[in-house]
């Protein structure tokens, strides 16, 4: 099966008729075709129910289970915006109980759980993107998220919930450590007293008794406390006009080429400029290169967990991983925020594009 679906991924990635698909041959020479390689039998409507009625709505398939719907598939034309059909989805989901629903051209497939977070983003769990991503990660995201198997046995389920319990647990964490942070401030010598005793006989191997650390704390501890300017820079200020620069290199056109600090580099992609700009900082910033996985307003978008993230890659010469599956714009963010935080300016970064 896996094999299968894989050299059709492929087929699907270099021959360029299947971009000029309307929605029937969309339905019948992608969707179904994928599903089949699934193993969902396309012949059997108590499997696979085309234009399954909501009301006075209808989805394009309802994928079902001993008379029960397991998940809804709307199918639009390849060239149409499909964020145009995302409240439909949600509500025939909803309505009738259903824990996934995708939203797909043949091309870009969306997952959703109606159930999870309070608006389109929270509930968009997993994004592929047929022309942009490899292949072997394409085909792994629909084994685990639309195969019959993990559909029917309810294991696609538990891993979207997986997947939103460590998002919420992420949110959580980032949203919490600078209240932490303050409260450490309000009274460092509550909270360090015990490091530094621990420290001082790791490193000697005596225990110093409380007090002598407290009076060492005490007598200097704003110096002592101090946060390097290396660790979390000031933010590098940019003009208007620069940020304008910035907004309009997102054209939504393929990249060939960038500049960072003076030098040019060739590229295939977004997703590889992303990898090689990480690569050139992590070069020049080896010991503190981590710092990103916290200082990174980007939720996920660094871990040395890969499972934390959907579609990732690891920076070469790390052991870090970063979230590749970004739009042109959002990876051209995340490559100034990586930027900013080890002071580098804006404009150390220019991108060549068709």
């Amino acid at each position: 099966m896996m094999q299968n679906l894989l050299e059709f991924i492929k087929k699907l990635q270099s021959d360029k008729r299947f971009t000029s698909f309307d929605e029937v041959a969309t339905k019948q020479g992608i969707i179904l075709k994928i599903l089949s390689l699934l193993e969902w039998d396309p012949f059997n409507i108590d499997e696979i129910q085309p234009e399954y009625a909501v009301g006075d709505k209808r989805v394009d398939f309802s994928l079902r289970s001993n008379d029960s719907n397991k998940a809804f598939v709307v199918v639009e034309k390849v060239e149409k915006n499909l964020k145009n059909s995302r409240e439909r989805l949600m509500d025939f989901a909803a309505k009738e109980g259903v824990k996934i629903a995708i939203l797909t051209n043949g091309i870009i497939w969306w997952f959703f759980s109606p159930h999870l977070g309070d608006d389109f983003e929270e509930k968009n769990f997993l994004r592929i993107q047929i022309n942009e991503q490899k292949p072997e990660q394409i085909t792994q995201r629909f084994l685990e998220f639309l195969s019959k198997r993990s559909v029917v046995s309810g294991k696609a389920a538990e891993a979207v919930e997986n997947i939103y319990q460590a998002k919420q647990k992420a949110i959580l964490i980032k949203e919490h450590l600078p209240k932490a942070w303050q409260e450490i401030m309000k009274e460092p010598e509550k909270w360090l007293v015990d490091i530094v005793i621990k420290v001082t006989e790791g490193l000697c191997g005596y225990k110093p008794d409380k007090e002598t650390v407290k009076n060492f704390l005490s007598s200097d501890i704003e110096i002592k406390l101090k946060i390097p300017a290396l660790i979390k820079p000031e933010p590098t200020s940019r003009p208007q006009e620069e940020k304008k620069a910035a907004q309009k290199l997102h054209t939504g056109k393929p990249i060939n080429a960038f500049t960072f600090k003076g030098k040019k580099y060739m590229v295939k992609s977004w997703k590889d400029m992303l990898l090689k700009v990480c690569e050139l900082i992590n070069a020049e910033h080896k010991d503190k290169f981590e710092f990103l996985i916290n200082l990174s307003t980007q939720e996920d978008a660094f871990s040395k967990d890969k499972d934390r993230i959907l579609i990732s890659e690891k920076i070469p010469g790390t052991d870090i991983y970063v979230n590749v599956d970004l739009t042109p714009k959002d990876t051209l963010a995340l490559c100034y925020e990586a930027m900013s935080i080890f002071g580098y300016k804006e404009s150390d970064l220019s991108i060549e594009a068709e």
